[in-house]
């Protein structure tokens, strides 16, 4: 049995977040893999980030910044980086993970996203100069990387629901500092980022939860659960 622990403020009313469950399930039952899947407000991660991670097989990091707890969301994703657990963030889960590797790998103590405090002085995360929420679009899949392996193949068509990514300012310092740029729109603006060297640890600024039906279970969740596994 594979437990999933699904770190983000579950509101009933997001299709994001009525999507994640499922899309867990439908990889899971393609792979023929018992899981247990587990919402976990990042405001419990924050008080108690070694007891409700430490059973963990795998993290999503769900949509839905900010989140109630960034330093919750933070934990979570620290913690799956330095113990080898498998993570997929996915919207505010992309735009976590880039902040927690700018402040804990980088060293950026000053770090931030814009949508916690618009006038810092380092943001690493801003609203996009044109926004992909609401649309579906083309993201083109760098060789051999976890990403393309994932799906086998060079491209996909993905769902946003966001405004908020990667600030172009840092997309140079996030990739020298080790987090590859794996997935990029038909404007080479940076929509998958991975750990190469991770079991697996890769988020996307799309959702690809809402895209993952039963018989046809989205390619990043069934990498995830195989990942959770040890497949």
């Amino acid at each position: 049995m594979v437990t999933i622990g699904i770190i983000g403020d579950y509101d009933a009313a997001r299709e994001t977040h009525q999507a994640t469950v499922p899309a867990v399930e439908h990889a899971a039952l393609a792979l023929g893999v018992g899981i247990t899947a587990t919402w976990i407000p990042t405001e419990r991660v924050e008080s108690e980030v070694v007891g409700v991670l430490d059973s963990l097989d795998a993290l999503v990091i769900a949509p839905g910044s900010p989140y109630r707890s960034l330093d919750g969301a933070l934990s979570a994703i620290e913690h799956a980086r330095v113990h080898d657990i498998p993570l997929l963030g996915t919207c505010g889960g992309f735009q976590h993970v880039v902040l927690e590797f700018a402040r804990d790998v980088l060293g950026f103590d000053d770090a931030q996203h814009a949508e916690y405090d618009p006038y810092a002085s380092m943001l690493f995360i801003t609203a996009l100069s044109c926004s992909p929420a609401g649309k579906t679009m083309t993201v083109h899949l760098r060789e051999g990387t976890k990403a393309a392996l994932a799906y086998g193949a060079q491209t996909t068509k993905e769902r946003y629901y966001c405004n908020f990514g990667l600030n172009p300012e840092y997309v140079h310092a996030i990739a020298d500092g080790g987090l590859l740029m794996s997935g990029v729109d038909q404007d080479d603006e940076e929509r998958i980022v991975e750990l190469p060297d991770h079991p697996f640890f890769l988020a996307s600024l799309f959702v690809p939860q809402t895209s993952s039906a039963p018989g046809a279970p989205h390619p990043l969740f069934t990498a995830l659960v195989a990942a959770a596994a040890g497949g």
